[in-house]
């Protein structure tokens, strides 16, 4: 367990709190999101309990910074913000939870035990507006198209798939490395359920992001 807050006082009591479990371990504290992500991926954690408002890097971008990394473990968000917004955006950046910080304690250890047998948990009192949002979600997909969930980067490069390039040229042609280029690549084909350069090209061409 990692524990990222800006709150030294919080970060001490919830540490106690997680140690007084004997199946759990905190390997490690950050007080930023800049430390988090310097130390997270030596550590390794099953989990990262991450602060959402942080001065500096926020917990938001904290999250996509960690979950681009390729880290590991799972990313809970423990906040007090109860936010329709934060909640949703954290989860489609990779969060495997949204908790709050005035759970009671067995309420978050039942929620972290639910966390490492592969769940996503959301707090009980955020759950009415995650449905809200679900549901509006599925009503407007029955009209949005495969390529709709990329980013403008993510479908600039997929473009530049569709045409034939390789990694090392879309970087150049972008001005990014290549390794970055990688990591798009690996998300775009996840978004677009495919496992392979050739069905994602062939979806660009079939859905008019290049001439055939």
């Amino acid at each position: 367990m990692f524990l990222v807050d800006d709150h030294s006082l919080f970060r001490g009591g919830l540490e106690s709190l997680l140690e007084k479990r004997p199946d759990l371990e905190v390997v490690g504290m950050a007080s930023s999101g800049a430390e988090a992500l310097e130390r997270v991926p030596e550590l390794r954690p099953d989990i990262v309990l991450l602060d959402l408002k942080m001065p500096g890097m926020d917990g938001l971008e904290t999250l996509r910074r960690l979950v681009d990394a390729g880290i590991e473990g799972r990313v809970v968000m423990l906040t007090v913000s109860d936010d329709e917004e934060d909640l949703v955006t954290a989860l489609r950046s990779g969060a495997s939870g949204y908790l709050l910080k005035d759970a009671e304690p067995a309420e978050l250890n039942r929620s972290l035990d639910r966390v490492l047998a592969g769940e996503t948990v959301v707090a009980p009192s955020l759950t009415g507006s995650l449905a809200q949002v679900v549901r509006g979600e599925d009503r407007a997909q029955e009209s949005a198209g495969p390529l709709d969930e990329l980013t403008p980067r993510e479908q600039e490069i997929l473009r530049h798939i569709a045409l034939g390039e390789s990694n090392k040229a879309i970087a150049r042609a972008l001005d990014i490395s290549p390794d970055t280029v990688k990591l798009h690549v690996k998300n775009l084909l996840r978004k677009l359920g495919v496992d392979s350069r050739v069905s994602a090209a062939i979806l660009a061409t079939r859905h008019g992001l290049v001439e055939e």
